[in-house]
């Protein structure tokens, strides 16, 4: 819109005053042709020969519109959702993938939405897709998969700079889903998986290390103790005949362990 402020001129005045004449001699019939409500969420944007009224929205309530000379365009000021259709893209490490994402925007310069551009809704629509598929394109599918928020912010940034001049006001932007082809996924299970052998073998080594560990201590112990082994002995029995609700026979006298005990201490 331009800056500088231009009047109707004189056969502006004349239509103006002949409009108004017009009113006044239908009164009160045309009153109410030329009352408008505008709701508390709307406003209304009044040309008078052409120009924009006052240079700003008209509303919220009752507002006075002149036959023949004044239209008006009803802007709504509500957040819309806007849903951005899956875009094909080629990630930074050349990765073919299909990206969706919501949008929510509103108007906060009616005046600016309908002067400056042809369709608002349109417009930030489009632009949404455009600039998901140049952000998304600078990232590789791991930055893609990992920094949702951190490349929805960017994006937000982006649209908000680029409909300032329209009068919108990006609120928030949201990643919604993304596609990767089977084989990646494929590929991506394979890799996960190995991952959680490794550990898994990693762990299982670990254990065995602390479990040779304690055994070597507790042979120690045992050997300080010459009664230590046939009662260690017999818990083992116990315990196996505890799992398995069976009774063991061991053909092994108890003595021989004592025997043992007494030949490794006097040896």
């Amino acid at each position: 819109i331009a800056d500088r402020q231009e009047g109707i001129g004189v056969c502006g005045w004349i239509l103006v005053s002949l409009s108004f004449l017009l009113v006044l001699i239908t009164f009160p019939i045309s009153i109410w042709a030329c009352i408008k409500v505008v709701r508390e969420y709307e406003r209304a944007v009044v040309f008078r020969l052409g120009r924009i009224l006052s240079k700003k929205a008209k509303g919220p309530g009752m507002i006075l519109v002149l036959p023949c000379t004044d239209t008006f365009i009803k802007v709504d000021l509500r957040t819309v959702t806007c849903k951005i259709p899956p875009q094909e893209i080629l990630t930074r490490d050349a990765v073919t993938a299909q990206v969706d994402g919501v949008v929510h925007y509103r108007i906060h310069s009616a005046v600016s939405a309908v002067a400056n551009v042809t369709d608002v809704h349109s417009a930030t629509l489009l632009l949404a897709q455009t600039a998901l598929r140049n952000v998304l394109g600078t990232q590789s599918l791991a930055q893609l998969l990992a920094g949702r928020e951190e490349i929805a912010h960017s994006i937000q940034a982006t649209l908000d700079s680029a409909t300032e001049q329209w009068g919108v006001k990006v609120a928030r932007v949201e990643i919604k889903d993304i596609r990767i082809p089977m084989a990646m996924q494929r590929a991506m299970a394979a890799e996960a998986e190995a991952a959680q052998e490794k550990k898994a073998k990693v762990v299982a080594a670990e254990g065995e290390r602390n479990a040779s560990t304690a055994l070597q201590r507790a042979s120690l112990v045992l050997a300080e103790s010459p009664a230590g082994l046939p009662l260690r002995y017999l818990l083992t029995l116990t315990a196996v005949a505890a799992q398995n609700h069976s009774t063991i026979v061991f053909p092994l006298p108890i003595n021989m362990f004592g025997s043992l005990g007494q030949k490794r201490t006097g040896g």
